[in-house]
């Protein structure tokens, strides 16, 4: 019991490393906060800077997720795994390093954590967003439209009612923190990704 707690603690620790604002500083010397939308997640640096910043935060971020779910699965079992999963993306969202401040909107975290809690449905939600970002390039109704598929995906393939559990609530939390992006999806002021914009940092 000792060393769950420990998983789902530590997952929360990692899942709190705000990587958006770690690389940006690195990379460039600038807070990501100060520009964009000011999120920190991986779709405002690559908008704000390109894709030579925005694919390592992704990438920074699903592992944030995967890692912890993944020890958890293996260590304690599938209620560990989920816990822990639960706790990194609660962490993305309001991180401890960042004071509990506004973090990310889970998407890549939660992500990573169902490639380890529920690989298949995983893989196909990653399908699903490739699909509508290519329809539509709004990576708010991708997020969206994902995050609906990964609860029926789940149900569908039979996977253990504590991810399906965990997959609901990733997909209400999701929908949460994008409510101001569902709110100007709905009256059209939502921004679209361009192919031909140059992103830079003053986006």
């Amino acid at each position: 019991m000792v060393t769950d707690a420990v998983i789902v603690v530590v997952g929360y620790l990692v899942g709190s490393i705000p990587f958006g604002v770690v690389v940006v500083r690195l990379a460039r010397g600038e807070d990501i906060r100060a520009h964009g939308s000011g999120n920190i997640g991986a779709s405002n640096v690559w908008r704000t800077y390109g894709r030579s910043l925005g694919i390592p935060v992704a990438l920074l971020d699903v592992v944030k997720g995967l890692v912890p779910a993944l020890v958890g699965l293996e260590v304690g079992g599938e209620w560990v795994g989920v816990l822990a999963g639960a706790a990194a993306m609660a962490g993305h969202a309001r991180p401890v390093w960042l004071r509990f401040a506004k973090g990310g909107k889970m998407v890549a975290t939660a992500g990573g954590v169902s490639f380890a809690l529920a690989p298949v449905a995983a893989a196909l939600c990653l399908l699903v967003w490739v699909a509508t970002f290519a329809l539509f390039r709004y990576a708010s109704l991708a997020s969206l439209v994902t995050a609906v598929a990964l609860p029926a995906l789940s149900l569908l393939l039979g996977e253990p009612w504590p991810t399906v559990a965990l997959a609901l609530a990733a997909c209400a939390g999701v929908i949460v923190l994008h409510r101001e992006n569902i709110r100007r999806l709905l009256d059209g002021s939502e921004s679209r990704f361009s192919r031909s914009r140059r992103p830079t940092a003053s986006a």
